[in-house]
């Protein structure tokens, strides 16, 4: 079944990237981009599929159980641009255009220099028999990395600056996962692709890492009552468990500069002390709203602002 999805979707993205894509590149001229813009429409193909499933299948949860209901949703339908920007749009095309060469780039010179980048297979090679094993190793992996990330961006002033633009939303829902300050997205976009590049994970389970985290870091920001138990919390990030680390004057108002960092696997919390497993459902926000503080109120505005911040805290 799956083989036959596989061949279906590569015989779209063909068709997509010979009627629309190919033709643009040879009227603009940039057909030595050629190779980069089909993986690229392989990418976009991938978004539009995620953005769908997303909706399809966390919204019916937000309309079933919600924490909070909404008078109007305005404030959280800006958080679906954010959704469409970064899966479609903006950040693929960085990535692709930017970091892809770059990595490349930094790969070949470690490897002419006699420097291989270590592969996790090779520490353990029954990975290699276990392409589910080895996807939740590296899950896992990725995770312990973002864990820290997440607590240097509470820990830092400049880099609180554009992360609480994040936090700053009041009707939190399954597309607040991607509200994120583009230059901040480019950081994290950057610690990650750095971090497979170091580990030598492969490009598929890369893609496949990516995909699953990014499902599950959806699933926590939604709007939903709901947990995991008093066991599976401790090992699963819930949208009960990560609302806590929104939460106004308990997340980043609150010890160690927040709770409940990680964004997949809950033990992170648990093992190094930030997990709070408070049952209350508290409102979300950043605490200086309260008094006046403007995160925007559109796209732009929250950019602008955030770069506002940004200096702010750097002068």
């Amino acid at each position: 079944m799956w083989e036959a999805i596989s061949n279906q979707f590569a015989l779209l993205q063909s068709w997509i990237f010979q009627i629309l894509v190919q033709p643009a590149l040879y009227a603009l001229g940039l057909m030595s981009w050629d190779e980069l813009a089909f993986d690229g429409t392989e990418l976009f193909l991938i978004g539009v599929i995620e953005l769908a499933l997303l909706y399809v299948i966390f919204r019916p949860l937000e309309l079933l159980a919600p924490v909070e209901q909404w008078p109007n949703r305005r404030e959280a339908n800006v958080d679906f641009l954010y959704s469409m920007i970064t899966k479609l749009g903006l950040l693929p095309l960085f990535f692709f255009l930017v970091l892809t060469p770059a990595f490349d780039y930094l790969n070949g010179s470690l490897r002419l220099a006699g420097i291989i980048p270590p592969n996790l297979e090779d520490f353990v090679p029954a990975l290699k028999d276990s392409p589910v094993l080895s996807a939740v190793t590296y899950l896992a992996l990725f995770d312990f990395f973002d864990y820290w990330r997440h607590r240097l961006q509470h820990r830092f002033g400049i880099w609180w600056a554009l992360h609480s633009l994040h936090h700053s939303q009041r009707q939190m829902s399954f597309w607040t996962d991607d509200r994120e300050h583009l230059l901040d997205q480019m950081i994290s976009g950057a610690w990650r692709g750095m971090l497979g590049l170091l580990i030598g994970v492969p490009p598929a389970q890369f893609l496949v890492v990516t995909l699953i985290s990014g499902a599950i870091e959806s699933f926590s920001h939604a709007n939903v009552r709901l947990s995991f138990g008093a066991i599976g919390e401790r090992i699963l990030v819930s949208p009960r468990f990560h609302r806590l680390h929104h939460a106004m004057s308990v997340g980043h108002d609150g010890p160690h500069r927040g709770c409940n960092f990680a964004q997949v696997f809950s033990f992170w919390d648990v093992m190094f002390r930030t997990a709070n497993f408070d049952a209350t459902y508290h409102p979300t926000g950043v605490s200086d709203q309260n008094e006046g503080a403007d995160y925007g109120g559109g796209f732009w505005a929250q950019q602008r602002l955030g770069l506002r911040r940004l200096w702010q805290a750097w002068s």
